[in-house]
């Protein structure tokens, strides 16, 4: 029987694929059994601890809502394009995750292929208006250069903080 707060598996939602990967990253590095979201729903009781991986779409956690309606998240971890470990304030806020959990945010990739409908068309406009700035914050410049080729940034390294917070947690 778990701890109070001890995650007994690592429940995920992913786009490109980046998102899955961290989460069968941190379930080899912490030997917790690793579901999609769909899976867990059928295979894991309802109210278990999980640490919940998601992707970040405008600030919000996709997926967090209905992990957090199933599951006893302990923990959550947001993969998108900023930085690892930049956004979290905005992302807690857009997602309602309740200050009391912790919350990890991890840079993943690009994956151009992936896009489509109006994702695709919001990433066209936002490279376009950023492309058509004669001065481009440095934020600014770092977003244009992430969104202009497909790159995969998921690492091990980009895990330590979510790492060191599950070795406390034993």
């Amino acid at each position: 029987m778990a701890k109070k707060n001890e995650p007994e598996a690592i429940v995920y939602t992913s786009k490109t694929g980046h998102t899955q990967q961290y989460a069968h990253m941190l379930g080899e590095k912490t030997g917790l059994p690793v579901y999609s979201l769909k899976e867990a729903s059928l295979q894991i009781d309802r109210g278990s601890n999980v640490i919940y991986l998601g992707w970040i779409h405008a600030s919000n956690i996709k997926g967090y809502s209905h992990a957090a309606k199933h599951f006893s998240v302990c923990a959550v971890c947001g993969v998108g394009l900023c930085d690892t470990g930049t956004l979290v304030s905005e992302v807690r806020k857009a997602s309602s995750i309740p200050e009391s959990v912790p919350l990890f945010t991890m840079q993943g990739g690009f994956d151009s292929s992936k896009l489509h409908g109006i994702d695709k068309l919001m990433i066209n406009m936002l490279k376009k208006g950023l492309s058509s700035q004669k001065q481009r914050s440095q934020q600014d410049e770092r977003m244009l250069e992430l969104l202009s080729k497909d790159e995969n940034y998921v690492s091990e390294e980009n895990l330590s903080a979510v790492l060191e917070w599950y070795s406390q947690e034993q």
